[in-house]
Parts: structure tokens; sequence; C-alpha cells
């Protein structure tokens, strides 16, 4: 029996990677998107002539808007059947120190990146009622440097309700998160930004998507490990070895 993935912010980036990480191990796959239709469909395209035998779909909802969250897990399900695995990886990362972050801000940053994955995670416990959560996170939910503080404090609350699902969903749904840190380069800024910030960290390099998908593997692999938070960072949870 095929297994089937729902991959939230799944067009780019390090969804876009997860889909093909996935994908290439024989899984269906959902890839939700927001603004990323065309990337989001062409990517569908692609794997569906790449994996004839497996299938894909493109559903698009905004994360900010709790009725089109709600909407989300019926819509994947309908097509698909349960799924076996939920990745809650979109997020908005806007920056602001708390002394001048407006309501607006604030909110923009919980909505997408801890109430949009708690009721998704919801959802996929009622609909679904067994599988996998895997919920991306920051790995500066182990920093108080508050340079984006409403996105560093709604990474530190998704990583609170990781473990509390956890403990509510066990043992018929297991629920982990990773945090990556320095990965890809920004869409705005070329490879020399990404290799000044490495600079900072312990490992002196940016990692690259294959931390990312190690641990991703080591999380589906291991049947007995929930709760847990993979820092694939190159410690730079740690603090900064300057």
């Amino acid at each position: 029996m095929q297994q089937t993935a729902l991959i939230t912010g799944a067009s780019k980036r390090i969804g876009k990677a997860l889909v093909l990480h996935l994908a290439e191990k024989g899984w269906n796959i959902a890839l939700h998107y927001n603004t990323s239709a065309n990337p989001a469909e062409a990517l569908v395209k692609e794997l569906s002539v790449k994996y004839p035998s497996q299938k894909f779909a493109a559903f698009r909802a905004n994360l900010a808007a709790i009725d089109e969250v709600a909407g989300l897990i019926p819509a994947v399900v309908q097509v698909f059947g349960p799924l076996q695995l939920l990745v809650n990886n979109a997020s908005v990362f806007d920056p602001g120190y708390v002394a001048v972050t407006s309501p607006e801000l604030f909110d923009s940053q919980m909505n997408v990146n801890l109430k949009a994955p708690f009721f998704l995670m919801r959802d996929f416990a009622g609909y679904c009622k067994s599988g996998c959560i895997v919920n991306f996170v920051d790995t500066r939910v182990a920093s108080n440097k508050s340079n984006f503080a409403a996105y560093s404090l709604s990474k530190k609350g998704l990583w609170e309700l990781t473990k509390m699902a956890a403990l509510e969903f066990a043992p018929a749904i297991r629920v982990n998160a990773i945090a990556p840190g320095v990965t890809l380069t920004p869409e705005d800024k070329d490879e020399n930004y990404l290799l000044s910030l490495a600079q900072t960290i312990p490992m002196k390099r940016p990692g690259g998507l294959e931390p990312v998908l190690k641990s991703f593997d080591f999380i589906l692999e291991n049947q007995h490990l929930t709760g847990q938070l993979l820092f694939a960072d190159g410690g730079e949870n740690l603090g900064r070895n300057i």
C-alpha cells in the first residue's frame, strides 16, 4: 500500500526538496501552496510523468486564513484518502524587535507559523487517526535573540506544541520537529551571504539540504521516536563560536 504525505509550502526551497525526496521513495504527495500556483502545478506535472504509478496533486490554501486552513485536510483526504504523514513546513519570516512589532506583524507570524500547524495537526489526528507529523521549527528556538521576535516566538510555540501533541496523540501518531539553521541562501541574497553567516556557527559552513533530509529520514524510520527536536544546524543552537 502506497503512503501519502501532505507537505505545506511544497513548491520551493525545503518544501520542494522534501517532495522530491519522498517521491523518489514511492510516496503519493499532496503539495500545498498559497501564491506559487505555477511552480506547484509544474512540479505535480513533472512528478506525475516521472512516477506514473504514484499520485500527486496540488492544493491551494492561505494559511493565514483559518477557514482555508480548516478546509485543507478534508480536501486532501477527499482526493487521497487518509494520510500517513503531515509536514508543517510553510512559514513566513519577517524581522522586527519586540519594541517595534506591530499587531499586524505579530498576527502574520503567529497565524501561519503556529495557528495553522495547530489546526492542521488537529485535523490530521481527527481525519487520519494514525501516522506521523513533522514540524519545521528553527534553530532560533534555542536563542532569545529578538531581531525576529514574533517569528522566533511562533517557532518556539510550534516546538512546545510538538511536545504537547506528541503526548496527546501517542501511540497512534508520532510528532517530531526539525530545526534547520544556515541551510539555503535567502531568495534576495547571494551565496556569499550564506557563507558569511556560516562563519559564526561551530561547523563553519552551510549545511545545505542534506542534513535536513537525513534528519527527516531518521524521524520517519525510527518508529519509537516522538516529541523530539533534531537540530540540523551545524551546532548553531549551541551559540556563536567566534
